[in-house]
């Protein structure tokens, strides 16, 4: 009998938790050494108010992502377990990806001229104190 792998994916686990404190974009750029906001691939947004929250905006691991398939060179792999993985080699920084991920989660590093896209790492959900995002079983 085979082995089962378990694949584990980025979750929002209770949103009305979320103070907007963007501690998990702070982490998420410091898997590159860097401090701010420029290489997260998750983003934190007013909903419309202090009275109505936040919104977190990040990879929701399709199944059948659009933004791979709209990848001229084929920089965007299907990951196990849903979402995609950049080759940066492959990438020629059209930004098709970007403009056709329908959650809008695709961000643009300016910089690099490359996609930054979760990974499902789940470093961010490390920083989250108030147990707002997790990882779950793909």
């Amino acid at each position: 009998m085979g082995e089962l792998k378990i694949t584990r994916k980025f979750a929002v686990l209770d949103i009305d938790k979320c103070i907007g404190c963007m501690e998990c974009m702070f982490a998420c750029s410091r898997r590159f050494g860097e401090i701010g906001f420029n290489r997260s691939s998750i983003r934190i947004r007013s909903a419309g108010g202090i009275e109505r929250g936040f919104t977190i905006v990040v990879c929701r691991a399709c199944k059948d992502p659009p933004c791979a398939k709209a990848c001229p060179t084929g920089a965007l792999k299907l990951r196990e377990g849903g979402g995609v993985l950049l080759d940066k080699d492959k990438c020629i920084g059209c930004e098709l990806c970007a403009k056709i991920c329908i959650v809008g989660a695709v961000f643009w590093d300016s910089g690099h001229s490359k996609p930054e896209i979760c990974i499902h790492c789940g470093i961010c959900t490390n920083y989250c104190s108030h147990n707002v995002i997790g990882m779950v079983e793909a």
